[in-house]
């Protein structure tokens, strides 16, 4: 049976879906899949899965995708990142009898794509695309797909939309940001160019940014004329988005830990989900954020999570009469509801920053803001203040280091050479010397390693040891010399 393309692959194989969850790393697991569709999701992907690591890890295939068979996690759609054409097919060429269509991303904007050269920084390297998707479209089984940023300009979005159409492309997701944007400076996407590419190719588009509510997907569907949307944060605030609910969190975060017990996941993953469904309470409740932080069972988390419903049904069984939701929320912080992102200008604001400075020195200022207000710093920092509530980020009260004389790095406080360890290593090997400090002691092994070989010398040749006008190291040393 050939295999299907286009609007056909859409209507018959993806049954024609338009709620699509997106792929996250670590979040879009089959747990979170399985909850999503309960609530409305027609179409799921796998988290980004690393087409290398895929193809020679048998346990990462196991624990990705090759786990318990599940019937009802279909239609999916396995998503690759990857730079090479042959690695990309081989693993796809493995995972193509578990999916529906393998994905290729296009659109990873972090550091850690940048620093293994895919996702949104493959985007100037059409030549190499075009090879991915016509050696993946010839070879596989199942359609190949595409999820794409952005350029600044819509006519080289356009262009580029038609070369992956033309390479082989069945499908293309147009996430409406460029790569640039992306975190506290992610911004508003743009469902001009979304349009735009939707008009210039004849094959199925999805829409992905700004849906935060189903009002969201009905108008980005009017204003774009996409066949579908995707939804990632949204989804990760209000599993239910697709239904147009806002259930209470305890709800969502109950059902999806019983299906976590059926079908079970790394405690991280978990954590995460519950840090997204619970945020809004969680700034209320500091100390039970802390302990979801900490927790390092399963049976913790639910234990938490129970406190949190408690605390909650506390809240309310107390509420006046025509109270309203504090800190500008929607809802009650018990209701699950989107996360509205601060825009760039307004994070500019934020750190006493002009809207006009380059993006980077305005998330510099964020996450170097003191202390005193931990909701100013970056996650990372955030996560390290609760595991040590003293520790501070202050740069002025950060340590001195003297520099190593070669390179810049600290040098070893007690290094002979005022050098950085790894100098260190090389000069002291170079020149035959030691330095106690870094631990380094080449001169004293060479002198042992030559008093060794005298002794060797000494024994298998006894008059060496009774002639009295040299001593054996000398006698050594010397015949050395001679011999050379």
């Amino acid at each position: 049976m050939p295999k299907l393309r286009g609007e056909a692959f859409w209507r018959e194989t993806l049954r024609s879906a338009h709620y699509v969850v997106a792929p996250m790393v670590d979040q879009s697991e089959l747990a979170w899949r399985l909850l999503s569709r309960r609530h409305g999701a027609e179409l799921c992907y796998t988290p980004m899965l690393h087409a290398q690591v895929f193809l020679r890890d048998a346990n990462y295939r196991r624990e990705n995708l090759y786990g318990e068979a599940c019937p009802e996690d279909r239609p999916l759609i396995v998503q690759f990142c990857a730079n090479d054409p042959e690695v990309f097919v081989q693993a796809a060429l493995l995972a193509q009898d578990y999916c529906d269509a393998i994905d290729l991303n296009l659109g990873c904007p972090q550091m850690i794509a940048k620093r293994g050269h895919y996702g949104a920084f493959l985007q100037e390297e059409w030549d190499l695309l075009q090879r991915m998707i016509l050696l993946a479209n010839e070879k596989l089984s199942v359609p190949i797909t595409c999820k794409i940023r952005v350029f600044p300009e819509i006519d080289k979005t356009v262009k580029y939309a038609q070369m992956l159409e033309k390479a082989g492309c069945q499908l293309l997701t147009v996430h409406g940001r460029t790569k640039e944007q992306k975190g506290p400076l992610a911004g508003v996407a743009s469902w001009e160019h979304i349009q735009a590419v939707r008009k210039a190719v004849s094959i199925p588009v999805f829409a992905n940014g700004n849906i935060q509510c189903l009002s969201d997907v009905e108008e980005c569907i009017r204003k774009t004329g996409v066949h579908g949307v995707m939804s990632a944060e949204g989804n990760l605030h209000n599993p239910a988005l697709f239904e147009g609910r806002n259930p209470l969190v305890w709800e969502m975060a109950e059902e999806y830990l019983e299906i976590v017990q059926k079908y079970p996941c790394p405690l991280s993953y978990v954590r995460a989900h519950l840090f997204k469904l619970w945020h809004h309470t969680l700034q209320v409740y500091q100390q039970l954020r802390e302990e979801l932080a900490k927790v390092k069972t399963l049976e913790g988390i639910v234990d938490v999570n129970r406190e949190l419903k408690l605390r909650c049904q506390e809240e309310i069984a107390n509420q006046k009469e025509g109270e309203k939701p504090k800190e500008g929320l929607p809802f009650f912080h018990w209701i699950c509801q989107p996360y509205i992102r601060p825009g760039p200008k307004e994070r500019c604001k934020e750190n006493g920053a002009s809207g006009t400075e380059k993006g980077v020195r305005g998330k510099r200022a964020l996450e170097e803001e003191e202390d005193g207000n931990s909701e100013l710093l970056s996650k990372n920092k955030q996560k390290k203040k609760l595991r040590n509530p003293n520790k501070s980020f202050d740069p002025s009260l950060k340590p001195k280091y003297a520099k190593c004389d070669q390179c810049g790095n600290p040098k070893g406080n007690k290094c002979v050479f005022n050098m950085c360890r790894g100098c260190c290593k090389k000069r002291a090997f170079k020149e035959t010397a030691d330095c106690p400090g870094h631990g380094l002691l080449f001169k004293t092994k060479y002198e042992k390693s030559l008093s060794w070989q005298s002794s060797q010398r000494v024994i298998q040749n006894p008059e060496i040891s009774r002639r009295g006008d040299v001593d054996v190291g000398e006698t050594a040393v010397l015949k050395e010399a001679g011999d050379s």
